[in-house]
């Protein structure tokens, strides 16, 4: 008897989200795969494909439960997860240069996008994860969400959110090593990417690093193809290296 396996993309409609959407639908070890967005429909470079199921969901917690119940007994397939919630800038909201600029209202929208939204989701699939169900799950973090290679100061919430996924990610680790320990987590850095996110701010990246969103998924996927459960949490850049917390 044959076994379905099935993906999940979470904000598939960004440039990383749909990179990766796009290779895990040619990819035949994957009977379907669910791509979550706010938009009602997917982009053109996924709408053809017959394994897609598109489920249109905001970013609210009553959202994201509903969402959870679409996908149903599912979750019990899901052997690949990524997780591609984020936000650096919104409208004439940017990263904080100093101290002066700290906002509550936009430090709460960061904390929300980069560091609750994808524990919601990873609360919601945490149920049905089973002990020996094999799954990887990547959440996009960043580099500057490392205490310890912080040396620049600035973006202070872009990075602290960043911060707080890695350990609300790494206590998940701990907690679904007792309950689903064949699942395995990663945080992931992509390095800059030129997407919507990093576009008012690729002015000062060197040459040969700003990499495309199909570079990325390229990334993403091997190393997920690689991971194999540990009871942790793997801080991990594009080039499979560690990130110092």
């Amino acid at each position: 008897m044959t076994t379905e396996r099935s993906a999940l993309v979470i904000c598939a409609s960004g440039g990383i989200g749909t990179a990766v959407a796009q290779r895990l639908l040619a990819d035949s070890r994957y009977d379907t795969v669910f791509c979550v967005s706010r938009a009602a429909t997917p982009p053109a470079a996924l709408d053809t494909a017959a394994q897609l199921r598109w489920l249109p969901c905001g970013g609210s917690a009553g959202d994201i439960a509903l969402a959870r119940e679409e996908l149903g007994d599912a979750v019990g397939q899901l052997a690949r997860v990524v997780i591609c919630s984020g936000i650096l800038h919104q409208g004439d909201r940017g990263p904080e240069k100093s101290l002066e600029q700290l906002d509550a209202d936009w430090m709460q929208t960061l904390f929300y996008a980069n560091s609750i939204t994808p524990m919601l989701w990873l609360q919601a699939l945490a149920k049905g994860l089973g002990r020996k169900q094999d799954c990887v799950i990547a959440a996009l973090s960043a580099r500057v969400g490392s205490i310890g290679d912080n040396r620049l100061g600035g973006w202070y919430g872009y990075r602290a959110s960043k911060s707080a996924l890695n350990m609300l990610l790494q206590t998940a680790a701990v907690e679904l090593a007792r309950r689903a320990p064949a699942t395995k987590l990663i945080a992931f850095h992509p390095g800059t990417t030129d997407t919507a996110l990093s576009r008012p701010f690729q002015g000062n990246v060197p040459a040969g690093k700003l990499f495309t969103p199909d570079f990325v998924a390229d990334r993403l996927l091997a190393i997920m193809d690689a991971a194999r459960p540990d009871a942790a949490l793997s801080y991990l850049d594009w080039d499979n290296k560690t990130i110092p917390w």
